[in-house]
């Protein structure tokens, strides 16, 4: 009897191992904050860096992260683009599947011409994108962010605040993850390396 009620503890033991396996594989190990089914999928028409027309089909297949911010941003944009730099360095070969889109928060001076020199100085990978103020205003309030515009200072420059996460969307254009500037370059090679590989995240 007592060998009998061993043999069923083990059997149990062992089901419940391979339980406990299957739920581990089934959630995907991120690091950052997952948005999954709490943001709406990638969709915007605006204009690139190129002064071409594009919407988020044009980016289908490769993992994007979307980012709010403005070229004559004084800390927390520049920062946080050559954070993402060396995040692409660090994904080797993997970056290839990665696109970084940069919206302007500040379209009246964000021409396409000045987008691209801003972002081509950061990264190969970074796509300068603007529009009105009106497709600006409505992108950012789908994806729960903000920006406004400070009083002007002496001799008619400004700054923008605006909020500072980054959006990270799988190559289906599903929201996946939220990154903050704050979270470190491991984290981010982490999950991306996990949205990259094919397979390798659910």
């Amino acid at each position: 009897m007592k060998l009998l009620r061993f043999a069923r503890l083990a059997a149990l033991l062992v089901i419940s191992m391979v339980f406990a396996a299957c739920q581990s594989q089934q959630a995907a190990p991120w690091q950052l904050t997952d948005i999954s089914g709490h943001m709406p999928d990638l969709a915007f028409q605006l204009t690139n860096d190129q002064g071409k027309s594009v919407t988020a089909a044009d980016f289908q297949g490769k993992v994007t992260l979307l980012y709010f911010g403005y070229t004559h941003c004084p800390d927390v944009c520049p920062l946080t683009l050559a954070h993402l730099h060396v995040v692409m360095q660090r994904l080797g070969k993997l970056a290839d599947g990665a696109q970084i889109l940069f919206v302007s928060v500040d379209p009246a001076r964000d021409t396409p011409e000045a987008l691209h020199a801003y972002v081509t100085a950061f990264d190969p990978h970074v796509v300068g994108l603007t529009g009105s103020a009106a497709d600006i205003e409505a992108l950012t309030k789908r994806y729960r962010a903000a920006f406004s515009r400070e009083p002007d200072k002496a001799g008619g420059s400004y700054d923008v605040s605006h909020s500072s996460g980054i959006y990270i969307f799988d190559a289906h254009g599903k929201a996946r993850l939220l990154a903050t500037p704050t979270d470190s370059q491991d984290k981010l090679v982490h999950d991306l390396h996990l949205l990259l590989s094919p397979g390798d995240a659910t």
